[in-house]
């Protein structure tokens, strides 16, 4: 298992920035991919960002394309997620996942954080 951790959260206004952390920690070298979720209230969770830990490309969907950025640290078993241009549709919270690549871009990752919370006011 892999235990993940995220902090960075909280309430920002429209057209502001946040930084996610998530530390990782136990049995990371079973996983070779590393992404962020999110779910907003009423919603299903969805796929926002995934990075594969080896050479470092990434994955967004469409709905943050060019205003969030994931990078990882390896050196730390660290992943971010840089938001920049937030809007209020953004607010969900926002969950760390581990896994092999395939499952963490199709939203099946087997290692999940407990979440944080992204409140974006307008």
């Amino acid at each position: 298992q892999v235990q993940l951790v995220e902090s960075g959260g909280g309430l920002v206004q429209a057209g502001g920035s946040l930084r996610l952390s998530c530390a990782a920690s136990g049995r990371t070298f079973s996983s070779d991919a590393m992404g962020w979720f999110r779910q907003a209230p009423g919603k299903e969770r969805e796929f926002v960002a995934g990075i594969a830990w080896s050479d470092g490309t990434t994955y967004y969907s469409a709905a943050v394309k060019g205003r969030f950025t994931i990078s990882r640290d390896s050196a730390k078993n660290a992943l971010y997620l840089q938001m920049n241009s937030l809007k209020p549709e953004d607010t969900a919270v926002y969950y760390c996942a581990a896994g092999r690549l395939r499952t963490v871009v199709h939203g099946t990752p087997s290692n999940w954080g407990q979440g944080t919370q992204v409140t974006v006011s307008s």
